[in-house]
């Protein structure tokens, strides 16, 4: 069972099971959402959690000083992931009888003193954070190391755990892509959605049948390809940044032999069977191609269906291909990698004489 689960937890296999997890967690919001389903699988998950703890391998990665924060965002992700899908399911059904969300009730909108009511709670809340972070800085030391060698380096090398998931990027881009322009696009998603999303609705109140593409994109955005990051390069990535499962002692002499070709290789050395051109141009002509069609073509394409259409109608023409962009941007890392899996394919683009690769 464990090698089994090892073998399962490979991103190849593991990414398309979040995915559909992911999936199947948000088309029945309204079950998930539910104490029953919350208790079935707490019962579930605790003596396999349990069991998980048995072995000496995983413990010792869980319980790694640096990665003992990570286990707590982990639970409480999941707990506030469940609240939220709770509160959202109450709504939705409220809504559909044509009642007021939870929050809009006479009693949710009476109006408190802050003193006692706010600041007593607050004055609790940080007496009782003290005692946690006193009691954690005695039970764990804290990870600290020698002083910083130039001439050494760990391994494995891993950047703090909030910066994990843009690490794990690296696998599948050139770090330009990876480091600058995917962060870059990810902060300007963020300070764009605003003013991008027009709809009034759901605005103070949990609901998802109001909202259901901006919660649907969001939510696979922050936990498929954020989150989910983040416990592959903690818990996963190993010395070389190799994939460890869950289960595997971490051998640093343990060698996993990958070979990775652009696209460029598999069109004139594979396929055609040609030298490749000295040209760059030419080179990586159908890679270039590619490129343009997901980026120019694409856009404009989809404003012609139905579901682009309504949009537009919704947000204008101006927000409507601002978010196409950044829906673009978000989709092209699961393509990406997808593309490594199947084909090892390292690059769409290769282009070593600029320093510039997709």
């Amino acid at each position: 069972m464990k090698e089994f689960i090892n073998w399962m937890a490979d991103p190849i296999r593991s990414f398309p099971v979040v995915t559909l997890l992911y999936y199947l967690m948000m088309r029945y919001y309204r079950i998930v959402g539910t104490k029953k389903f919350a208790y079935i699988s707490l019962a579930v998950l605790l003596p396999v959690v349990v069991w998980f703890c048995t072995d000496p391998n995983f413990v010792a990665i869980i319980l790694w000083p640096d990665n003992i924060p990570i286990n707590i965002i982990i639970v409480l992700i999941a707990w506030l992931t469940w609240y939220s899908l709770y509160r959202c399911a109450q709504n939705d059904e409220r809504l559909e009888q044509g009642l007021t969300p939870i929050e809009a009730t006479p009693e949710n909108r009476e109006k408190v003193w802050t003193w006692p009511n706010l600041v007593y709670v607050e004055l609790m809340c940080m007496i009782g954070t003290t005692i946690f972070l006193v009691v954690w800085a005695i039970i764990f030391k804290a990870p600290l190391e020698e002083p910083a060698n130039p001439t050494w380096a760990p391994n494995p090398a891993k950047a703090p755990w909030y910066f994990l998931g843009l690490q794990e990027m690296l696998v599948y881009f050139d770090p330009w892509m990876a480091g600058v322009v995917l962060p870059g696009l990810i902060v300007v998603g963020l300070l764009a959605v605003p003013y991008i999303d027009t709809n009034p609705k759901g605005n103070g109140y949990f609901t998802i049948a109001e909202r259901k593409m901006a919660m649907w994109f969001f939510m696979f955005g922050w936990l498929v390809l954020w989150i989910y990051l983040i416990i592959v390069g903690t818990f996963l990535r190993g010395p070389n940044w190799t994939f460890y499962g869950p289960f595997e002692f971490w051998d640093f002499h343990k060698v996993v032999a990958e070979y990775n070709v652009n696209l460029s290789e598999f069109v004139w050395v594979k396929w055609l069977n040609m030298p490749m051109p000295h040209n760059m141009i030419v080179r990586e002509f159908l890679g270039i191609i590619l490129t343009a069609v997901y980026v120019v073509v694409l856009p404009p394409l989809s404003a012609t269906t139905k579901w682009g259409k309504k949009l537009i109608g919704d947000m204008g023409k101006v927000r409507y291909y601002i978010f196409i962009f950044l829906l673009l941007g978000m989709t092209s890392l699961p393509i990406k990698m997808v593309l490594r899996w199947l084909f090892s394919l390292k690059y769409i683009i290769a282009l070593p004489e600029l320093e510039l690769s997709l």
